[in-house]
């Protein structure tokens, strides 16, 4: 393996020669795998394009009818009513794990801008973590880890599939961004945690199909054998966040049944890979501004209760979606509404059968547990809801068009306002940004830029002004949301200049760029 990021401070103590064997090791061994499955994801889109359709797999029909269930649930993971999610940096580690949630998803994906130094930090701030030699000072404020028996279980989200680490090279071809942060933190850490009592714990984003979760599951195989752990030591909760894996969740429960922790609903990423999937369609498929679209559209609905019943039929935990806010200390009034808000929804998802649910902010943690508690009591979960009420078919989870909601001139400024500030601070090494008291990562950006595209390429009028959505009007919009953006404090030139060629490359050239990651990664030193 050659490095070619710079070897900055104790990047030594990551980088060692015996982790950069193991993960030389698995590139190996699964990287044609991971570039034949990618392949196979442009070969169904192009089926897709043809007329194509998502449906359950008559392949498979025998996994879904057969009698299995997955691993009982894992030490630290029994209980996980609330979790909070956000990127590795210091204070983050810190605050995540002393927040009061059981579980901390320590994000090296969608809350990470992947800036080489983000990546290696973040895997010596989670070693430090289970060392307890964290600690972090700022405006002379001094943040350490509360007692064990009060921190969070570290579950950790390598980047995805599709996404390369172009700064560690294996016979000169980049190595999988997936492996090069599973691998390390596997390498480092996963005898550590069960030194503690718990194990090494992952969050598994944007697969597209269960042959992708079958590769995940190889790859934790051969981890534990080269390192003497026992097989299955290692759980994966899957975040079903693609229009395809909807259709496939028992068989990827199926594929990491010794490893399975659970499925995730996600929201922003999943109307993103609609978008995507069916991008050539015309107007079937197209959805209103993202705000309109709420957890209780019919397809959205079908998505969560199918998630509920898959994952208790198979003995697995179901975990909800993001309550995104961002408490403000100035503004009483907006905080009841939000509040109100995020009450709302997590009572929606407890009510369901959801096991836990998934918050942004540490001030968010009491709302969540509360509503959770009024329904688990001291239950640690309710996989006894086997939700045996629901039916899905292929058609409720493909009824995108019963969506209610408009397209508006501030819903279109919105999206264009929301992802510029986004890929100027991730450009600039933040992938957890707050705007307009929302905790955004990349799933915001990607939903804003697909959205314009969509509505550019179907002649979509704005309901409340009646004009068409035309590339001249997004630019003409783009340029006037800077000019409001560059009147604020700390406005950077620079990173707005390539947050803005970025931008009108991927939401409005006529090619559907597959993810905003892939150019943005590419323009990053």
């Amino acid at each position: 393996m050659e490095i070619t990021g710079p070897m900055l401070d104790r990047f030594d103590e990551v980088l060692t020669p015996e982790a950069l064997s193991f993960l030389t090791t698995l590139q190996r061994e699964f990287g044609g795998r991971r570039l034949e499955l990618l392949e196979a994801r442009q070969a169904r889109q192009r089926e897709l394009a043809a007329g194509g359709t998502l449906d359950f797999l008559p392949e498979t029909k025998g996994v879904r009818e057969g009698d299995w269930r997955v691993a009982p649930p894992a030490p630290g993971l029994e209980d996980r009513r609330v979790e909070i999610t956000g990127p590795v940096d210091r204070k983050m580690t810190i605050n995540a794990l002393n927040s009061g949630a059981k579980v901390w998803l320590a994000d090296f994906e969608d809350a990470n801008s992947p800036l080489w130094e983000n990546c290696v930090l973040g895997q010596l701030n989670l070693r430090e973590a289970l060392d307890r030699t964290i600690d972090f000072e700022s405006g002379g404020k001094a943040y350490a880890l509360r007692p064990d028996e009060e921190l969070a279980t570290i579950v950790v989200r390598p980047r995805a599939w599709h996404l390369d680490e172009k700064h560690a090279l294996v016979d000169g071809d980049p190595v999988s961004a997936s492996l090069f942060d599973f691998g390390l933190y596997f390498f480092h850490c996963a005898k550590r945690q069960l030194d503690r009592g718990s194990g090494p714990y992952f969050y598994l984003p944007k697969m597209e199909s269960h042959l992708e979760a079958r590769l995940w599951n190889d790859v934790f195989t051969r981890a534990q054998d080269l390192l003497g752990v026992p097989h299955g030591t290692i759980r994966a909760t899957v975040l079903i966040e693609t229009y395809p894996a909807a259709f496939e969740m028992e068989e990827i429960l199926y594929e990491l049944r010794d490893h399975s922790a659970g499925l995730n609903a996600g929201r922003w990423d999943y109307l993103f890979s609609v978008i995507k999937s069916f991008r050539t369609r015309g107007r079937e498929f197209l959805l209103p501004e993202r705000n309109a679209v709420t957890m209780t559209a019919p397809f959205m609905r079908a998505y969560t209760e199918l998630l509920v019943r898959t994952c208790h039929k198979r003995g697995a935990h179901a975990i909800g979606g993001m309550a995104a806010f961002i408490p403000s200390r100035r503004d009483p009034e907006v905080n009841a509404v939000a509040l109100e808000k995020v009450r709302a929804d997590k009572t929606r998802e407890s009510g369901d059968g959801f096991d836990g649910s998934w918050v942004a902010h540490p001030d968010l943690v009491p709302i969540c547990r509360e509503v959770f508690d009024g329904v688990l009591g001291d239950r640690p979960n309710q996989l006894d809801r086997l939700r045996e009420d629901v039916t899905v078919t292929a058609a409720d989870l493909l009824a995108v068009s019963e969506t209610p909601g408009d397209i508006t001139e501030a819903g279109l400024r919105n999206n264009v306002d929301v992802a510029l500030r986004y890929l100027a601070a991730w450009m600039g090494g933040l992938g957890a940004v707050a705007i307009h008291n929302l905790m955004e990562d990349a799933a915001t950006a990607e939903i804003s830029r697909s959205q314009i595209w969509q509505w550019i390429h179907n002649d979509i009028t704005l309901a409340d002004t009646g004009t068409q959505v035309t590339k001249e009007l997004v630019e003409r919009i783009i340029g006037e949301e800077l000019e409001k953006i560059a009147a604020e404090p700390g406005y950077d030139e620079k990173l707005f200049g390539q947050a803005t060629e970025l931008f009108k490359e991927v939401a409005l050239d006529d090619d559907f760029a597959d993810f905003l990651t892939l150019p943005a990664y590419a323009r990053m030193p």
